[in-house]
């Protein structure tokens, strides 16, 4: 369903330590199917990845 080079944006995190808000755009540059784990270069230099099992929601840019 991901694939490397995708954009997307954020719509939710459930890290409280994180500085990206809702909206914020990034690439994929990984994911793990089995863990349902999103690597990601955001567009404002950060790499928090996204755990789609634990909370954090992601939308496909087209």
């Amino acid at each position: 369903m991901y694939e490397t080079g995708q954009r997307i944006a954020l719509e939710a995190t459930t890290d409280p330590d994180t500085d990206l808000r809702p909206g914020d755009e990034g690439t994929i540059r990984s994911y793990n199917p089995t863990l349902r784990r999103l690597g990601v270069d955001w567009d404002s230099g950060s790499s928090l990845s996204m755990l789609l099992d634990d909370g954090d929601r992601i939308r496909l840019l087209l």
